[in-house]
């Protein structure tokens, strides 16, 4: 990792360690085909980023836009692809996912609803986004944008030909690194962005990296993604 990454990423050496005894080196997707990867940006909407109607505002995550557009502009010129990724409450979701309904209190419910339902300013992406029409917007209805039957993100990759995915968006904890482990799991080649993905606090966000770098996938900062793509796409 760079210094810079440092303040979003505290890596324990033991960690690293193990991650080069099982891959034999650091990053084992640092070899970015760029024709082959995929931004996903998840889930930064006003819902998480408006104070004025968002349910479960996220502050770091208005941190990491400029990030994410680095990120977008780059993927973009290389080849590859960019997914923003709208999360969506609707009657469907209500009923298949009611025991998520059933965790809130009638409040907390109805706050979600009211900002995460079809066309609502909740459920719109954040206006300092660099969204280009080029670019594909997918609706997902569970915390992952890669569990089956759910979103159709896997298909409309697999379509275009990516393999590789480069996590991003809000809250890291949550629904990206549920989003991190299905795409793994469902045979994609995966990152996480240390610096483009935010959480609560800086304590569930390292919690979160450290537990997908161990086993699932690899971890790098935005510079670094943006190095490797930019040389292989001259390569």
């Amino acid at each position: 990792m760079t210094d810079s990454a440092m303040n979003w990423f505290e890596l324990p050496d033991g960690v690293t360690q193990r991650v080069i005894a099982r891959c034999g080196v650091v990053h084992p997707h640092a070899d970015l085909d760029p024709k082959c990867t995929a931004l996903i940006v998840v889930d930064l909407q006003n819902a998480f980023m408006d104070d004025a109607v968002g349910h479960a505002v996220c502050p770091m995550a208005r941190e990491i836009v400029p990030n994410v557009n680095r990120l977008a502009s780059v993927v973009r010129g290389a080849g590859g692809g960019v997914f923003w990724i709208k999360n969506t409450f609707d009657e469907r979701s209500a009923y298949e996912w009611s025991n998520a309904q059933a965790m809130l209190t009638p409040a907390s419910r109805d706050r979600r609803i009211a900002a995460m339902s079809e066309n609502t300013k909740g459920q719109a992406l954040w206006p300092e986004l660099d969204v280009r029409p080029e670019d594909e917007i997918v609706r997902k209805y569970r915390f992952s944008a890669f569990m089956p039957g759910t979103c159709d993100l896997p298909y409309r990759l697999r379509a275009r030909g990516f393999d590789t995915v480069l996590i991003t968006g809000t809250v890291t904890n949550v629904c990206c690194e549920s989003s991190a482990r299905d795409a793994m799991m469902t045979n994609f080649k995966t990152v996480m962005v240390s610096d483009a993905n935010a959480a609560m606090t800086m304590a569930e966000h390292n919690a979160s990296l450290v537990a997908f770098y161990a086993i699932f996938g690899d971890v790098m900062d935005t510079d670094f993604v943006i190095q490797r793509l930019t040389r292989n796409a001259v390569r």
